[in-house]
């Protein structure tokens, strides 16, 4: 019998380069909800100014990428700090969640650049 584990992706694993010092990265709020892996895109609830996973389908503002998550959080029935890239870095499409072409373009506008 095997016992595999697998590892998820580490906080800030996703990125290749960001801007000097703290310049790339924000403290953000995140709506509650389910547990989320570094790398996830977000999007950002309008009505609440929360953060919350990309979501091309909602109406809610979440369907705009516009950051992405630096570390795991957990689960949590309430709002939770966290930590996201929101400007001039480069990250590896291998190691995001949620990506699609769309958020890819918005991003880009942050530059935020998927390579």
């Amino acid at each position: 019998m095997s016992n595999i584990h697998h590892e998820p992706v580490h906080a800030g694993e996703f990125l290749l380069s960001e801007g000097q010092g703290n310049i790339s990265r924000e403290a953000i709020s995140i709506a509650a909800g389910p547990a989320l892996v570094a790398g996830q895109v977000l999007g950002l609830v309008t009505a609440t100014g929360d953060f919350a996973p990309y979501n091309p389908e909602a109406e809610d503002g979440s369907e705009n990428a516009a950051c992405i998550l630096f570390a795991s959080v957990g689960e949590s029935d309430v709002q939770r700090r966290g930590r996201a890239v929101v400007r001039l870095a480069e990250v590896s499409e291998g190691l995001l969640t949620g990506l699609d072409l769309d958020a890819e373009k918005v991003l880009a506008t942050r530059f935020i650049i998927v390579r």
